[in-house]
């Protein structure tokens, strides 16, 4: 099991599960940046808030981030002010933007020691200087502290960059350790429904007048229908001891392009993305290595993990209300690779909405909104491989047995006439699973990276056990037998 930089360096106090029915003002399921960030923000306009978490705080995606407090999502805006138009892309911009400089006066006002520094971000390539004009010109119309350069700290020739001012880094664990010392928070305390006003969780019952949603992904289908709306994305991360350890955040714009940040004295080198359930030759931290060898020969690996990645099929996260028929829930999800200041943005929006209004650029984000021509490229590739996991891979049985599986291996077998997923430890033991997601029934694949079978339609994973590892899936896979 790999263990992010962020996880080994900061230890969060345990919380109490929950022991009793509760009623509060806001229940917010989801104890990561988003949950945490927004129970935060509502707590101090005066709401009771609870928060529900179904394993530890950060647990989720937050623990994996790298960490970068950005409005420079990767080379957008002139995409964005094309698909649609200059206002809406300026609401965008404007909204990440603000967050950076709301996580500054908060880390200020509450004195947290969270490694907070201002810094530049870069998205550069290696290939190709004209796009990153054009990106630097469209972050200019948006108001953005944007630069065209050709200088970097990167330790190989750019084409070119686009540099972005008043940026930040910090530690996210050290930032929600200090944020939720006044927080109710409940551990270990699953959401497993939610019907109008009322959470069912294992054992209890929470009623509250606003429900928000912060799991990283819905784990509720209908209604919402978020399922039908988002794909994951998976992404690796080496941290290295004796490597430059530059000043600025950076992002490769080319589809082979390496992430750079500086943290805790290392460099977190990251890259190697895919899609969920698309990675069964493996090898992406050996990827990884490799160029870590080539450009800094004397470093050493001290931690390695990976992280995961909502993506919408606009590329806009849905922040506010779940649905039309559900007034009184909210959502926080669709981040892409930009949890950080779109956490704070959802806090934003969530906590105007109950309290007040939400500001004015919040309608760029609603869950409400389907843009076609934005959307169609994504929609397309979601529907065939939904098509996909839960049709074509359910009509052949494999021809591999377990005894053909090496150790250490695992894979789709034929077991006893049946479809299993099997993995084989390096002793030699066998764990058998049903190889079908519980959520809505997609065909699972293994992945020898992480040792865990990935659902390539929505993105829940298990252990090689059957251990549910993150969802939408509310529960783990069942064991085979003979």
């Amino acid at each position: 099991m790999h263990e992010s930089l962020w996880s080994q360096t900061a230890v969060l106090p345990a919380r109490a599960p929950l022991e009793k029915d509760l009623q509060t003002d806001v229940a917010v399921i989801g104890a990561g940046m988003a949950g945490i960030l927004t129970a935060y923000t509502l707590a101090k306009r005066g709401m009771c808030v609870a928060v529900l978490e179904a394993e530890r705080i950060a647990s989720g995606q937050t623990q994996n981030t790298t960490a970068k407090i950005t409005s420079q999502h990767g080379q957008y805006c002139d995409a964005f002010i094309k698909r649609f138009g200059i206002e809406a892309a300026q609401c965008y911009a404007q909204a990440n933007q603000e967050a950076i400089e709301a996580y500054a006066e908060l880390i200020a006002r509450e004195k947290i020691d969270c490694a907070f520094v201002r810094t530049q971000s870069y998205v550069y390539s290696t290939r190709a200087s004209q796009p990153l004009e054009l990106e630097a010109a469209a972050a200019q119309q948006l108001h953005l502290p944007a630069h065209f350069c050709h200088q970097t700290e990167l330790p190989f020739p750019v084409r070119g960059a686009v540099r972005f001012d008043a940026q930040a880094r910090f530690h996210p664990l050290r930032f929600l350790g200090a944020l939720c010392e006044n927080l109710e928070i409940y551990e270990h305390t699953r959401a497993v429904s939610v019907e109008g006003d009322t959470i069912f969780t294992q054992n209890h019952t929470v009623r509250a007048e606003h429900i928000v949603f912060a799991t990283h992904y819905p784990f509720v289908n209908v209604p919402g229908y978020y399922f039908l709306r988002m794909h994951q994305e998976r992404s690796y991360v080496l941290a290295l001891i004796d490597a430059m350890r530059p000043q600025g955040l950076y992002y490769g714009a080319d589809a082979d392009g390496l992430s750079l940040r500086e943290a805790e004295g290392l460099l977190l080198l990251g890259g190697s993305a895919h899609r969920a359930g698309e990675n069964s030759a493996g090898d992406r931290y050996a990827l990884l290595r490799e160029q870590a060898k080539a450009l800094f020969p004397r470093s050493k690996e001290v931690a390695c993990w990976s992280a995961q990645d909502c993506i919408t099929l606009d590329g806009i996260p849905y922040i506010g209300p779940f649905s039309a028929a559900t007034p009184r829930w909210l959502v926080a999800t669709g981040f892409g690779k930009w949890g950080m200041t779109s956490s704070m943005v959802a806090a934003q929006i969530i906590a105007g909405t109950i309290c007040d209004k939400p500001p004015a650029w919040a309608r760029v984000f609603s869950p409400a909104r389907f843009h076609l021509s934005a959307s169609a490229q994504n929609l397309a590739t979601d529907t065939v491989q939904a098509f996909k996991g839960l049709v074509l891979e359910t009509l052949h049985l494999p021809d591999e047995t377990v005894s053909a599986l090496p150790p250490g291996h695992g894979g789709v077998i034929d077991w006893n006439g049946r479809k299993a997923g099997v993995y084989k430890d390096e002793a030699g033991e066998v764990f058998a699973v049903h190889p079908r997601c519980p959520h809505l029934g997609c065909a699972l694949r293994w992945n020898p990276d992480e040792k865990s079978w990935d659902c390539p339609c929505h993105g829940s994973r298990f252990g090689y056990d059957g251990t549910l590892l993150t969802g939408p899936a509310q529960r783990p896979l069942a064991r085979m037998t003979d």
